[in-house]
Formats: C-alpha cells, structure tokens, sequence
C-alpha cells in the first residue's frame, strides 16, 4: 500500500471514520440479486475490491482475501420508518448511522446495502468505501465502469506500485530541493489539476523562473506552518461519534453558469458563495452574528491524470479556502469568494500537503495523528466538488435518477460538503456532527435560496446582446 493510502487508512478514529458514503436512487428498482450479479462481473475486476488489508509495525499491504463472500458485502436493506417519519428521513437516518458504523477489517473495505423498493418504485443503493481504496475522482471511473455500457478497467498481469508514483518520491526530498526540480521534474505525471505548474506556457529555463517558482513553494511552506487557528462558531468542537446527514433537490446546472457568466464569474465560485451563504445564515439562525467572521475548508484539487484513475488509490492534494460567511450581500460575497480562489491558483500548497500525507503514512499512529490533528485546528469543514455525467447513467437495465454522496472529516473536524454534478443537475451534500449541528438540514435549506438571490440579481441585469447567455 503507497504511503498516502496508508496514511488514510490509520486515519481512523471513532469520531471520524475515513469512509466515503455514497446513495444512488434508481429507478425502475432493482434486486439484490440483480446487484451481486452485476458487482461480480464488473467491480470485482478491480482487484483492490477483493483484497483486505494486512498491517504490521512498517506499514500495511493490500492481499487477497481467501475467504471473500460476496453476500458480505452486497446486503439487503429493509428500511423501517418510526411512526410519523418520512421514508427520505428514515434514509437519512440509516445513512448517518453506517457513516459511523467502521467496516469489517478482516475482509475488504467496501459494502453496498441495497433499499429494492423504497419509495414509488425506486431503489436506493447506499455504498460505502474505505478512503484508503480510492479518492472521488477515481471512484467516479468505478462508478463509471460498473453502470450499463460502462468501461472495464485496462487487463494488467501486476497492479502497478502507487509508492513509485512521482510525486511520493520527489516530495520526500529535501524541501529546499523540492523547492527547485519538484514540479520541472513532474513531466506528465501530474494532473489537470495543477498541469499549468508542471507544463507553464514558457520553458522553465531562466533562473529568474526557476527562483520564482522556488520562492512560490517556500511561501507556501511557510503559509502551512504559519496559518492561524480556525475562528471558533458552533460549527466547531468536539464532533462526538454520532453523524446525521443531509440533501436537497439540486439546483439546474444551466442556470447555475447563467448566473456565473453573468456575474463574470466561475460556477465553482458561485456554488462556493452559496455554501458560505448558507453557513452564515444557519449560524445566524442559532443566535450567533456571523458579520465579519470567516471559515476556513479544506478542498481536495486532483494530482493525476483522468486517464489514470482506474488505478485507485489516492492522488490528490489540498488547499485551503477561506470562506466569507459574514457577508450578507450575496454579489459582495461571490466576489470576495473569486478573490480568495484566484489567490490559490498556481499554489504549491495541493502538492505539499500530498507530501505531508506521503510522509504521514510513513510514522507510527500516534505521531501520525498529532501531526495531521494540526489541519483539524485550523478548519471548520472539508469540502469537495466532483463533476460527473453530464447524462443519466444507466445500471441493470434502471437509470440511476440521482446521485450523492459525502466526504469523511479528519481529526475533530465535524463538517463535510459535498458538490456532485450529474445528469445536469447539482447536488449538494451535507455530514455532521450531531454534537455540532443535530439537523444539517437547517443548512442545506439555506443552499437554495442563497442561489436564488443571484439568479434574480442575475436576471435584473441589463438585457442586450452582450449580455446574452
């Protein structure tokens, strides 16, 4: 196992389990039958869903599991409402309950709980899947590969070595070479993500270029060692073992770059507004004046490239974006958001928190966790968004209607958002600590509206040619 995924593995904790969850809502519904059917022809192509992991003091190893069943990891899920209760509460529920619930370590780290008929003839499919497996940009290829049509992943005698990926190696150099050779010396072994570092539209020839990009990677060293402590809110705290989560409807995609064009800004940036919109008003709502105040998240930004996520495993990094939340006006708000993810751009700092996990996954547990409990302190929440389809994908003959799923928080973080765009629509996401917000719903129902004070801004704009979109 590489070093990151190690890392992921034993990060664990019984506040936070490194679990990615996921619910796909299909209709017409399926049978269970008809899930194992289509797991083991396609999933179990990829060998890492039929191996376990085995640990020792140096590390750990991924090794076929003798005794794999596959009733136990494809389950049936009989949902049971309490009286008055709603079927997409009970869901809820159940969900929140199996995000805190750990997985069986003896045997592969990934089960599918299957709803045949919850609700006007749909099914719903809950998985859930170790983080050490794989990041959100590779489980999409999987998600990918096992619908109808989907792509099987490329035949290999041998599972290539994650811990000789490019980035592993040259990030446990010293930094002060790092700061020099690291990204020159990528070629094109990094993402999209950060190709404009590794591919810049001029050759890095000059020493004025090579000492400016020195200088970038030394600040932002000093930008991880030096950030301050996230600002406290009832957002933050001791997050408990008790997890609740929470969706919405989704908001029109088209409409979404409507009001990001209009506004001359990304969709990033106006869902990213939406969300600290809708943190600020929640907070409000619980007495507490969130004028001035800012959060800090933790945003993955893929390393690899797409073409290579059939490998699995981890190979992303992170950066921190601060998020406006005191600001009410909304159109203030997404400019001060642009701002701050203009800043980001051309940082080294996703690279180096790679090589902060790659050299995480190397110390014993307890060191490990001191030194990765470090970004705990200075976030509130962890924060993803994954594009997917553009169109609704197909499995076992039903089409998978709508897609979520939610990000595991490290340490004693107790937030985690979730963006998926599918099937022209964008879905928001929400876990929690129930210590911390007992009902994230009372957030998700500020996304909307949030929106909605854009798109009718939006829509005041002057009318002309050049304003069409």
């Amino acid at each position: 196992m590489s070093r990151v995924d190690t890392a992921w593995l034993r990060m664990d904790t019984e506040a936070n389990l490194m679990m990615i969850v996921g619910v796909w809502f299909i209709r017409p519904g399926i049978t269970v039958a008809a899930l194992r059917e289509r797991v083991e022809a396609r999933l179990l192509q990829y060998a890492r869903f039929r191996q376990r992991v085995v640990q020792d003091a140096l590390g750990a190893a991924w090794e076929e599991d003798e005794d794999f069943d596959i009733n136990r990891h494809v389950l049936q899920e009989i949902l049971l409402p309490r009286r008055g209760q709603s079927r997409q509460a009970a869901l809820q529920q159940r969900v929140a309950e199996l995000a805190a619930t750990p997985l069986d370590a003896a045997h592969p780290l990934w089960q599918f709980q299957l709803v045949e008929d919850y609700e006007n003839g749909q099914s719903a499919l809950i998985a859930r899947i170790h983080h050490c497996i794989a990041d959100g940009v590779a489980l999409i290829t999987v998600m990918l590969s096992i619908t109808d049509g989907g792509k099987a992943p490329p035949r290999r005698k041998q599972q290539p070595r994650d811990d000789q990926d490019w980035l592993t190696d040259v990030l446990l150099r010293p930094i002060s070479d790092m700061t020099i050779k690291a990204i020159h010396l990528a070629g094109d072994g990094v993402g999209k993500s950060v190709d404009v570092l590794a591919n810049p539209p001029h050759p890095l020839d000059s020493s004025v270029d090579m000492a400016r990009m020195g200088y970038q990677a030394v600040s932002d060293v000093a930008a991880f060692a030096l950030m301050e402590d996230d600002s406290p809110t009832l957002l933050k705290g001791p997050p408990g073992t008790r997890k609740k989560v929470a969706w919405d409807d989704g908001l029109p995609l088209d409409a979404v770059k409507a009001v990001g064009k209009a506004m001359n800004a990304s969709v990033n940036d106006v869902l990213l507004s939406c969300v600290a919109g809708a943190f600020g008003r929640y907070l409000s709502a619980q007495g507490e004046n969130p004028s001035g105040k800012e959060i800090r998240v933790m945003v993955p930004v893929n390393l690899r490239p797409l073409e290579k996520a059939y490998q699995l495993g981890n190979r992303f990094g992170l950066v921190p974006l601060v998020l406006p939340i005191g600001i009410a006006n909304p159109v203030e708000r997404l400019y001060a958001v642009r701002q701050r993810m203009q800043e980001l751009k051309g940082s080294f700092q996703p690279v180096l928190a790679f090589g902060l996990l790659s050299v995480a996954g190397l110390l014993i547990k307890p060191v490990q966790h001191a030194m990765l409990g470090i970004f705990a302190k200075k976030t509130t929440a962890v924060m993803t968004n994954v594009p997917g389809p553009a169109e609704a994908l197909k499995f076992c003959g039903s089409t998978v209607e709508r897609v979520m799923f939610w990000v595991p928080q490290s340490g004693d973080i107790g937030v985690g958002v979730s963006i998926l765009t599918y099937a022209g629509n964008v879905q928001f996401g929400l876990i929690t600590a129930e210590a911390l917000v007992p009902e994230p719903q009372a957030i998700i129902d500020h996304f909307a509206p949030e929106f909605n004070k854009l798109l009718m801004l939006t829509l005041m704009l002057p009318w002309g040619e050049e304003n069409e979109f």
